[in-house]
């Protein structure tokens, strides 16, 4: 979307147009999977889940997650990159009621659409510049992302012993 929004600003498309089908597209999806979780249920993501990656332990997490936040994560969802796609069917499993699911979907759908589209739209032609500089410094944010999750990692895993070794410092 935020590609279609810079398209609009060299004139190839009408922001409106893109907004509107984008927006429409975004709800149809997600009403549809709503509908699919809503009719099929559990027993079926528990034995087919797995093949449009629906498993258990995925629909357990977002489930946590509806009772954590409520049904204010189907309007949050839509800016939470993975999340989007599950909450649909996981609405529909739950019964959330039509009319809730409905104004959270609408109304998280619309600004999803209008924050990405104008993100491409305000960059303009900014934005092929920015891709530039991405694709050019793509590798090394890719070594130093690998390095500090390594790094996490390890001190995750030997937490007690560096604990040990701090609490050996300070005494």
């Amino acid at each position: 979307m935020a590609v279609s929004g810079h398209l609009s600003t060299i004139g190839n498309f009408n922001i409106l147009h893109i907004i509107f089908f984008s927006y429409i597209g975004a709800i149809i999806g997600t009403t549809i999977t709503y509908y699919i979780g809503f009719k099929l249920g559990t027993p079926f993501f528990e034995k087919y889940g797995k093949y449009f990656f629906m498993n258990q332990n995925r629909i357990t997490k977002i489930t946590i997650w509806f009772d954590t936040y409520g049904t204010k994560l189907i309007f949050v969802s839509y800016f939470i990159p993975g999340l989007r796609h599950f909450t649909g069917y996981v609405s529909g499993i739950l019964q959330v009621q039509k009319r809730i699911f409905f104004i959270y979907n609408c109304i998280g759908g619309m600004l999803w659409v209008i924050v990405y589209v104008s993100i491409g739209r305000i960059f303009g032609t900014k934005i092929e510049h920015l891709l530039h500089i991405i694709s050019q410094y793509s590798f090394t944010a890719i070594i130093i992302l690998t390095v500090g999750c390594i790094i996490v990692f390890l001190i995750r895993r030997n937490k007690e012993a560096i604990y040990k070794r701090i609490r050996k410092l300070y005494r």
